[in-house]
């Protein structure tokens, strides 16, 4: 185990669009860091602006993850306070985050999550599915042949489902889904908190009539009925 004088790992819940989501404790932590990693400089750096905070960035992402890692070690071991940030919502939820966490944790680091924004809990919590019990798929694999097996897997799951898509692969999606679990309800959102937010609910025939008339454009989150008993 590492001492009282090492450094400690913020992870920081960023706004997932509406910047005015920016929590106090967020902002009071960002301010009070020795540096920030985030997966986009710039995009950060505007949300910095925003805030009137001014602190070193330092690019944290899937293609320097095991590079950085170790530098960020170090200076947790000489008592800095990083912040780790995603490009929106909460750190580590597909995003590379996970990594400097796992590793953090395995040198005996100290870790504080600060809650926030969050796409796949705002989906879900408009979705007009059940709540009480979910699982968070993410995105699924890109290939058709993949993605089938997984969608197969996940045939018999009664939670609530829920994943990410983009809106070059939703229509592929929402078919693969109709194909395999049948015309389940399904509730879809896209540009959360932002100005053009939307949510659409329907069966998955319904949605995929609705995506191939109106061209898909934004980030989506689909939130799935589960299995009936």
């Amino acid at each position: 185990m590492n001492n009282d004088e090492d450094g400690i790992l913020f992870l920081v819940s960023t706004p997932i669009g509406n910047l005015d989501d920016m929590t106090k404790r967020a902002v009071d932590t960002l301010k009070k860091s020795d540096i920030i990693a985030c997966e986009d400089t710039r995009r950060t750096a505007r949300l910095l602006k925003r805030y009137g905070i001014d602190k070193p960035l330092e690019s944290y992402h899937d293609h320097n993850k095991e590079k950085k890692t170790p530098y960020f070690l170090k200076l947790l071991g000489k008592g800095k306070m990083i912040s780790l940030v995603s490009d929106s919502g909460t750190p580590c939820i597909s995003d590379p985050g996970f990594y400097l966490v796992k590793n953090t944790i395995e040198k005996g680091f100290r870790l504080l999550p600060l809650p926030g924004a969050s796409a796949l809990l705002s989906a879900l919590i408009v979705s007009g599915l059940a709540t009480d019990r979910f699982v968070f798929e993410g995105f699924l694999p890109k290939k058709k042949g993949r993605r089938g097996k997984r969608l197969e897997q996940l045939k018999e799951e009664e939670r609530t489902i829920i994943l990410f898509e983009s809106p070059f692969r939703l229509l592929s999606l929402l078919t693969g889904l109709y194909e395999i679990f049948g015309d389940r309800k399904a509730s879809i959102s896209r540009e959360l908190t932002k100005m053009y937010e939307e949510t659409i609910r329907g069966t998955l025939s319904e949605l995929i009539t609705h995506f191939s008339n109106k061209k898909p454009k934004g980030e989506f989150v689909i939130v799935v009925e589960g299995a009936k008993r």
